[in-house]
């Protein structure tokens, strides 16, 4: 709850943390430092969290969140991500956070990267303390790999560790996402032995065009039941694969009714929502809304 002595136009409300889907993911080779060399395909979809902002005067950056609980503050990517923009610009004041988290957590959408984008794009904003969106992105990058292209808010093709962006336009499918009872932990699929890490790089004309699949998924799938029981149902209904390192699995529908009547089929025991596919940030589109 937000403190009712704030004046409700001192509080910026509605920032959207989108999710993303990973539309293929090839895991190509490993750095000397342990991260993956990835050629991925990001797009948004318009199921997102979402942030409110309170500017202060004073120096404390304060993060209120169900999740609080399960997740310390100081791993907190929020909080991280605040406080690396008021070191970076030496801002004196602070700021108060609340955090509507809709999106499942260990599920491969990218919620907790997409959380301290909007948190940077966000206070970069409010506090007028005007930092290029490509040094945002650098910034973004030391909390995590996914962080840049939430910030760049565009569809993309990425190689590196998942950093170096291409802007590409995908069709904008209608997707049933499943989320599976099961916190996947990106972590361990990235250490795991089995996971390959030789699929051979290929350009990216070649990539768009042929089938798209996800390195992770049969590593996951065989830990998880439940990521192989919702990936074996959907595919029934349309093209389906896993997100990220999962746990979610999404299908591919050209129209929004053919999602939403597959949704309704969905067994009793199995969670899922219909989201639109966005080339444009639902982020981006709120900023320049400002």
């Amino acid at each position: 709850m937000k403190p009712t002595h704030l004046h409700k136009s001192a509080v910026s409300t509605s920032w959207p943390a989108p999710a993303k889907l990973n539309l293929f993911l090839h895991i190509t080779g490993q750095r000397a430092d342990g991260y993956h060399q990835l050629q991925t395909l990001f797009q948004f979809i318009d199921h997102c969290d979402y942030l409110d902002f309170h500017i202060t005067n004073t120096d404390d950056l304060i993060l209120h969140s169900a999740i609080s609980d399960s997740v310390a503050d100081s791993d907190n990517l929020i909080l991280k991500a605040a406080k690396s923009l008021k070191r970076y610009t030496q801002y004196e004041g602070g700021a108060h956070i609340w955090l509507d988290k809709l999106l499942p957590m260990g599920g491969g959408l990218g919620g907790g990267s997409s959380d301290a984008a909007t948190t940077l794009v966000a206070l970069n904003a409010l506090w007028k303390t005007n930092v290029s969106p490509s040094k945002l992105a650098e910034i973004g990058l030391t909390l995590g790999a996914d962080v840049p292209v939430f910030i760049n808010g565009l569809s993309a093709f990425a190689e590196g560790v998942g950093e170096q962006l291409i802007t590409v336009e995908p069709a904008e499918p209608w997707y049933l996402v499943i989320v599976p009872d099961v916190h996947v932990s990106t972590k361990d699929i990235f250490q795991h032995p089995d996971l390959p890490r030789n699929t051979p790089k290929l350009d990216m004309n070649s990539l768009m065009t042929q089938q798209w699949t996800n390195d992770c998924q049969k590593l996951v799938t065989t830990k998880h039941p439940q990521v192989a029981n919702a990936l074996s149902w959907l595919v029934e209904y349309a093209p389906s694969r896993m997100t990220g390192t999962g746990a979610c699995v999404f299908g591919e529908f050209t129209h929004s009714q053919q999602a939403l009547d597959a949704l309704a089929e969905l067994p009793a025991h199995m969670r899922g929502f219909v989201a639109k596919g966005m080339n444009k940030s639902p982020l981006k589109i709120r900023l320049e809304q400002l």
